[in-house]
């Protein structure tokens, strides 16, 4: 399967609540009037694409069409290129379509370090899997850091990942300081002269202050021992939580200054809108999206793609 099909097929409940109901709503020839304009406001919000972006939408149609007899293609086209526009940022302007590694913020010397947050089970460890599989498509030699060392699951985990793509893994004992874990994998990066040091972090909540902070230690950590690093600090979200991850982003990015966002689970949704509330919420970019199960099922964030995967 392509990878506008896997993104087609990861968004196909969004799409379907969208499809369904605004068929709906906008027939031919009938007037576009404000009762329906509010109830597709309404179905915006369901998909979590916030209140703000649904007013931008909402707005957008009224002013070109309200009172009017409904021309459906016109809509769709004037909704669609609002959605893009609104998904569209400064950062992700250069990104190359065709360059999978494009969104990320490479080392010019040295090893790139990534580091990995996110609350607990939102798919972080695959997650992590997946950007690694697609750091090795592209050319570059990759070693994991298990910093999760409050849960030897996760440590397994991981390391049964690092077997399968056939990259290193830097481990500690459970209980083992993170931030040492941390520092081993910079050891171990820069002694190997691999290309990338992506480094796990125990899930936890925004709210709990104490990991928080410990967050904030394997951060100096990383930039102590390696210049510029972290020269990304992803956080991993789950799309099926919705509006909970833009609280999220929020408390996370005080703590790590969060760079990109990696969207996960977002084929077992209807709640894909919530790619919008978060670019204009936190003005964080998305930069990958999780479609599947496999590992090969990520890819990277493309506004124009995405809508047109949303609308085909």
């Amino acid at each position: 399967m392509g990878l506008f099909s896997k993104l087609k097929q990861g968004l196909r409940k969004t799409k379907e609540l969208l499809r369904t109901d605004v068929r709906d709503l906008f027939k031919a020839g009938e007037i576009l009037d404000e009762q329906r304009l509010q109830s597709f406001e309404k179905l915006l919000i369901e998909t979590d694409m916030g209140v703000a972006a649904a007013d931008e939408i909402v707005n957008e149609l009224r002013s070109k069409f309200g009172g009017r007899t409904v021309v459906v293609d016109e809509i769709w086209d004037t909704w669609k290129e609002k959605l893009k526009s609104l998904l569209r940022g400064s950062d992700d302007s250069s990104w190359d379509v065709n360059d999978a590694l494009s969104p990320l913020t490479l080392a010019s010397d040295g090893p790139t370090v990534i580091l990995v947050a996110g609350v607990n089970g939102v798919g972080k460890t695959t997650s992590i899997a997946k950007l690694a599989k697609l750091v090795q498509n592209n050319g570059k030699s990759v070693v994991l850091a298990a910093g999760d060392t409050f849960r030897a699951a996760a440590v397994e985990q991981l390391t049964m990942w690092s077997q399968r793509l056939g990259c290193e893994i830097v481990t500690k004992p459970s209980g083992s300081d993170p931030a040492s874990v941390a520092y081993a994998g910079c050891e171990r990066v820069l002694e190997t002269n691999a290309d990338v040091l992506i480094v796990d972090t125990a899930g936890r909540l925004q709210t709990h202050q104490n990991l928080m902070q410990e967050l904030e230690k394997i951060h100096r950590v990383l930039a102590n021992k390696v210049p510029g690093a972290p020269h990304e600090s992803l956080l991993v979200l789950d799309a099926t939580t919705g509006q909970n991850g833009i609280s999220q982003a929020r408390n996370f990015s005080e703590s790590i200054n969060c760079t990109g966002i990696v969207l996960a689970k977002l084929d077992g949704t209807a709640k894909g809108g919530v790619v919008v509330s978060i670019r204009q919420k936190m003005g964080i970019p998305v930069k990958y999206i999780g479609v599947g199960e496999q590992v090969d099922d990520i890819e990277m964030f493309d506004p124009d793609g995405f809508v047109d995967a949303l609308f085909d």
